[in-house]
């Protein structure tokens, strides 16, 4: 008896192979069991088509929601510093980051596995540490670069990044230099100095010091070049093999975002108050409207945390980290809608670029991705009709 489409559908695991020589044989056996191995696999590629469909659905939606999440959260981040006084930058970032342990309780229902309970926890420990580490200082040094150079340079500088997840994604994933993702990295990392710097005629971005400036640049480059390596090293560090099933790799991934937000919870809180009792930042516990919009932004940042990480782990982080990039372009059409802001030239055609870069490389990603399964789906044949003959 077969079992049912859902069950063989989402029993596809990580640590099992896609096709084992005793998992679902049929206890029906012809004289020479040709007949039943080749309708077994026939019967598995539809599933194997529909998964696929099923992760590029799902990659998809969590684009939706991460481009989404990362514009509210910046909106509200903004008028919460800028508008309403409240510059806790460190504080910000921190509480920001602590909710993401909340993925852990909404999937804990659904981690009664035994394989789940197998995980090495020292390995997975580790590796939390040492990406949630270059996370941490990548982040650092964009909020102590604003104070130091200008937002031209620190916008075209630190979203440099997709350029370095790509340049990273070389050694450490192994990935083939491709002419087509060449060209869509360079035409992003064009388009965010065409926004940063296609208008820039204001003088007061001048003020600083050359010296003070060129700290600053030298600064958000390290955070720059920290923030590729994160994505990348998360890619290869903590995310679930390219045959587990999207469900699986959404669980997981959100299981390792809940950890990070631990790891900055159990952690990184020692700086509060070392940064309280030197003065660089005092810390204040937020009320009225403050606390009001600032619980959005929490809210905003785990939803894009979450999605993020589900992004890079179904699809690649150079694709990720130039679609991160689209959210420049939000970010100034949503401040055109909402404060009457100006919408230039600049940005509009650098956010062209962007959605272009970011068309091109979604192509090329999408072809890749395609002729791994084909290649897989060949493999398997292979295997099938050496094992019969």
């Amino acid at each position: 008896m077969s079992r049912p489409p859902s069950t063989v559908r989402d029993e596809v695991q990580s640590s099992e192979p896609l096709l084992d020589a005793e998992r679902g044989r049929s206890t029906r056996v012809d004289g020479e069991g040709n007949s039943v191995r080749r309708a077994e696999f026939r019967s598995r590629s539809p599933v194997t088509v529909q998964n696929n469909r099923n992760r590029y659905a799902l990659a998809a939606l969590m684009l939706v929601l991460s481009l989404g999440s990362f514009v509210l959260q910046t909106e509200t981040a903004q008028y919460i510093q800028r508008d309403l006084g409240w510059n806790k930058a460190y504080c910000m970032m921190q509480v920001n980051n602590m909710p993401s342990i909340l993925d852990m309780i909404l999937q804990a229902d659904r981690s009664s596995h035994p394989q789940d309970m197998a995980h090495p926890f020292y390995y997975l420990l580790r590796c939390i540490a040492l990406v949630t580490t270059a996370l941490t200082i990548a982040g650092s040094t964009w909020y102590i670069a604003v104070n130091l150079t200008t937002p031209s340079d620190l916008t075209a500088i630190y979203n440099c990044s997709a350029f370095f997840a790509y340049a990273f994604s070389i050694p450490l994933l192994r990935e083939k230099p491709q002419a087509d993702k060449i060209i869509s990295v360079m035409i992003a990392v064009v388009g965010v100095l065409v926004v940063a710097y296609g208008d820039n005629t204001n003088k007061q971005e001048q003020d600083g010091s050359a010296s003070t400036r060129l700290g600053g640049n030298m600064l958000i480059g390290v955070g720059s070049v920290l923030y590729g390596l994160y994505e990348v090293l998360y890619k290869k560090l903590l995310c679930p093999p390219s045959g587990t099933s999207s469900g699986r790799s959404v669980i997981f991934s959100n299981t390792v975002c809940a950890c990070i937000g631990a790891f900055t919870l159990l952690i990184l809180w020692i700086p509060l108050p070392l940064l309280h009792w030197t003065g660089w930042e005092t810390f204040e516990i937020p009320t009225g409207e403050t606390a009001k919009l600032l619980s959005i932004s929490i809210f905003a940042n785990a939803v894009f945390s979450g999605s993020f990480l589900i992004l890079i782990s179904l699809t690649s982080p150079v694709l990720s980290s130039v679609a991160a990039l689209l959210t420049i372009f939000l970010v100034a059409i949503t401040d055109n809608i909402l404060f009457g802001r100006e919408l230039t030239s600049a940005a509009i055609i650098g956010g062209l670029l962007i959605i272009a870069a970011f068309g091109l490389l979604s192509w090329a990603t999408w072809k890749e991705m395609r002729e791994e399964s084909e290649k897989e789906a060949t493999d398997l044949t292979s295997d099938i009709e050496d094992h019969d003959d």
